[in-house]
């Protein structure tokens, strides 16, 4: 069983001139691990938009990783927006929260404050204490929020790969975030494909053990305990975007077994297949010719205006 996470302080402004996270990666423990560090290799190295500086960093924790950046709206149209919170990817053991792309100008045009949660990683912290720091990330943010400027009650999870499973882990089971789950009103994920690790290892054998074995191992106790699909019920945040690489069947397969357990909870989903790979749809995240946009912004229209209640009718779903 999990324990309690743990309370996060309030976090510590420092400039970001100070704050160089370097995007390492840990050797892997066993050769199947490669296949996991290439995506995160290949994630590292593709020809993306330069992220831009955030306006500060705040700390929640002694390691170097456990770290907030926060950038402000670039056309504030309200006085206290609501607040974007971005976990990335990284196959468990490898990413920064320094790398956003066009992200943090997409919400800041809207009026939004963005933030991108680092956490620590494999082999150094398990998947269990990595959620547990998305967590508290999350509550070092609305413990500041009147001086960073945003409405603490009304906040956007989203994440992407490992990052969209941990976004889907701390939202779906309330152990994580507590009294605090109540302020996530919407989550947006990005292909990721560990919201049902238990089944994946049922389905998928050695192919999932590749994938997933560093991350969740062989006990299926565990792996049931970290998978969102298991936690779901209708306290969760009421509205969910699923955005998913058609091209791949297990993250097809998922978004629809996920989605459908969020339906049955009476939650919001929307579920948008992308033609892109699984490193586009979080590359391409805020440009123009994005194929969810009109979702997200649907979405961020119902969380900015508090219009996120669980809807009477059936919960729209896409292709």
């Amino acid at each position: 069983m999990m324990g309690q996470p743990p309370t996060a302080g309030k976090g510590t402004a420092v400039s970001d001139r100070g704050l160089r996270i370097a995007m390492t990666v840990t050797a892997p423990r066993t050769a199947v691990a490669s296949l996991a560090l290439a995506l995160a290799a290949a994630w590292v190295g593709a020809s993306v938009p330069r992220s831009p500086d955030p306006a500060l960093t705040l700390t929640y924790g002694q390691d170097p990783r456990q770290v907030v950046v926060v950038y402000t709206a670039t056309r504030p149209v309200t006085a206290r927006p609501p607040l974007a919170v971005y976990v990335h990817g990284g196959a468990w053991r490898a990413g920064s929260p320094l790398r956003v792309r066009a992200k943090p100008q997409w919400f800041g045009e809207a009026g939004w404050v963005f933030a991108s949660v680092g956490y620590r990683l494999l082999p150094d912290a398990p998947v269990e204490e990595q959620a547990r720091d998305v967590a508290a990330g999350l509550r070092a943010l609305r413990a500041d929020a009147e001086r960073l400027g945003f409405d603490p009650d009304r906040i956007l999870l989203m994440g992407h790969s490992a990052g969209a499973h941990l976004a889907a882990l701390v939202a779906s089971d309330q152990r994580y975030l507590g009294a605090d789950a109540a302020a996530v009103r919407g989550v947006i994920l990005l292909d990721g494909a560990g919201y049902d690790v238990a089944n994946e290892y049922t389905l998928r054998g050695a192919l999932a053990r590749k994938l997933y074995g560093d991350a969740f191992g062989d006990d299926p106790v565990r792996q049931r305990e970290l998978s969102p699909i298991n936690h779901v019920d209708a306290r969760d945040p009421p509205d969910w975007l699923i955005v998913f690489a058609e091209s791949r069947r297990d993250a097809r397969e998922q978004a629809r077994d996920f989605g459908d357990a969020l339906q049955r909870a009476g939650l919001r989903v929307e579920r948008v297949p992308d033609p892109g790979d699984h490193l586009e749809i979080n590359r391409e995240f805020g440009t123009p010719d994005y194929r969810a946009n009109a979702s997200i912004r649907a979405l961020m229209a119902r969380v900015a205006g508090a219009d996120a209640a669980r809807p009477d009718a059936a919960p729209s779903v896409g292709r």
